[in-house]
């Protein structure tokens, strides 16, 4: 079964690939450090701090700067991914409030062109819901709501638990079988 990257990792937020992203943004948009942070109404420094990687930006900086740069926040946040990729409950890399009880995690940002269709699953222990490839291009996304599973490629399922996320190749042989009574999960099925 396929070891998920960062199991038992603190969960933090990964400065280094936001300083990048936010780099790379503000030169194809052609903005100055001082012109960016205008922009978002945040202070230079603070836009310099997260360029170099340090600091804490919270949820309200970081939606700032994605209006101001024209992208979604998720551009700014979101890590490269593998073909399969697997987040535990509270093991993503959340990015909390400045002014609320509230914290966002990213699971999964949608590529242009992407068509995403979303479902409630009911899965009972028993035989397994081992699936055809699908169309190129589909990635399923899975987040397990009660119970065990036991879903991904057929060759290298992944053991999930609630809360657990789980993205892999639908264009794939893959499988679903629930491990205990009452297994409900929400699942994702994005088309490219």
């Amino acid at each position: 079964m396929t070891e998920p990257t960062g199991e038992g990792a603190p969960t933090r937020l990964p400065l280094d690939r936001i300083a990048a992203a936010l780099r790379r943004e503000r030169t194809r948009a052609g903005l100055s450090l001082s012109e960016l942070a205008k922009r978002a109404g945040i202070a230079k420094s603070t836009l310099s701090q997260l360029e170099a990687a340090h600091g804490k930006p919270g949820l309200e900086t970081m939606w700032a700067l994605s209006v101001a740069l024209d992208v979604p926040p998720s551009v700014l946040l979101d890590p490269p991914r593998t073909a399969v990729h697997v987040i535990r409950a509270g093991q993503g890399p959340a990015v909390p409030s400045e002014v609320a009880d509230y914290a966002a995690t990213l699971l999964s940002a949608s590529p242009p062109g992407a068509r995403r269709d979303l479902y409630f699953l009911q899965v009972e222990p028993g035989s397994p819901r081992d699936s055809d490839a699908h169309s190129p291009g589909t990635t399923e996304h899975l987040i397990v709501a009660t119970g065990r599973v036991l879903a991904g490629p057929t060759e290298d399922p992944v053991e999930l638990a609630p809360g657990d996320y789980l993205s892999y190749p639908g264009d794939a042989p893959h499988t679903c079988r629930a491990l205990e009574p009452g297994t409900t999960c929400v699942l994702v099925m994005q088309h490219t």
